[in-house]
């Protein structure tokens, strides 16, 4: 395989490009030297790589000033933490200069729910850093992954590098990606409690959330980060909607999942996905059900938004 390539990447605004890699020797070949030019040139660099292919890179690049590590089968379990929480916070601690970063957000292993977030997420990053000094270069095991998620690749990536070199997406459409994984999500399969909510009764979701994570064997902090995300939805259906909602609990043999709906309308496809200001007023809500659910899948038209969340019933599984 050859080395990267990245003669003719911009030098402002986003450079977003997908790598596409064959087996590990292709992806060192690929990381080790895109890694070693950032450095080279100063620029702080993030790796933000699944477990086993951040500890095969690591321990091809070593440590270095200016290089920083993330374990993505952590950090990214819930896709849509990761632009507010890995790729906007770094580069936020890092202003005034161009950052370079590595974000392999989809492999082999990812649900099906998991994946749709993921390619809202490689779509919305061409919006949401498209002003940011970022060169950003995304791995795909396409010797593992379906075809269809290297289609879906293709749209959501301007620039292609694979073994065939360096081209531009013929396919590059991130607005269809968005619709394509904008639906409604399915039915539980599982039995189901319900309660409706007003301003009055907004309490009540607390405990009824509380009842129901115990009962699922979550511990204290995970109840805790789960009453914080179902009253921050709740409450911003009593603010934007109609000033009510419904929640829905259930349990599956891995999550124990919340849904909120409402006849509300999130218009701007990037809600929750970008952090506000430190000054800013408003808009946190959504970011912070982001950073403390493993999962957040949301559906929304005109009709009203479905917001669903999961929490694993056992923190440490996949």
């Amino acid at each position: 395989m050859t080395m990267l390539d990245t003669t003719g990447w911009p030098t402002d605004g986003l450079a977003h490009e997908g790598f596409f890699y064959g087996d590990q020797r292709h992806l060192l070949d690929g990381m080790v030297p895109f890694i070693a030019e950032g450095l080279a040139g100063g620029e702080p660099v993030l790796v933000a790589l699944p477990t086993a292919n951040l500890a095969l890179v690591r321990d091809a690049v070593g440590e270095a000033p200016g290089l920083h590590w993330t374990d993505m089968g952590e950090a990214g379990r819930n896709p849509g933490a990761i632009l507010p929480w890995v790729l906007q916070a770094f580069v936020d601690r890092h202003p005034g200069g161009r950052t370079r970063i590595v974000g392999e957000s989809v492999w082999s292993g990812r649900s099906d729910a998991e994946y749709g977030a993921c390619a809202q997420h490689e779509a919305l990053v061409n919006a949401a850093l498209a002003e940011r000094g970022v060169s950003l270069l995304c791995p795909y095991d396409a010797g593992r992954l379906a075809e269809a998620v290297l289609a879906d690749a293709c749209a959501t990536h301007p620039v292609i590098v694979g073994p065939q070199g360096r081209r531009p997406s013929v396919g590059f459409a991130p607005s269809d990606v968005l619709v394509r994984y904008n639906q409604p999500l399915p039915a539980p399969a599982h039995p189901v409690a319900a309660l409706d909510y007003a301003l009055d009764t907004l309490p009540e979701v607390r405990r009824f959330v509380t009842g129901y994570a115990e009962t699922a064997g979550l511990d204290a902090g995970r109840v805790a980060d789960l009453q914080i995300a179902v009253t921050e939805l709740a409450a911003n259906s009593i603010t934007h909607a109609a000033g009510a909602g419904t929640l829905l609990v259930w349990c599956t043999d891995e999550d124990l999942v919340c849904e909120v709906r409402d006849d509300g309308w999130l218009a701007d496809p990037l809600a929750g996905r970008l952090a506000p200001a430190p000054d800013g007023v408003g808009g946190r809500g959504l970011v912070i059900v982001h950073a403390l659910c493993d999962l957040v899948l949301l559906h929304s038209t005109a009709a009203g938004t479905m917001v669903r969340l999961h929490m694993r019933r056992r923190r440490g599984q996949r």
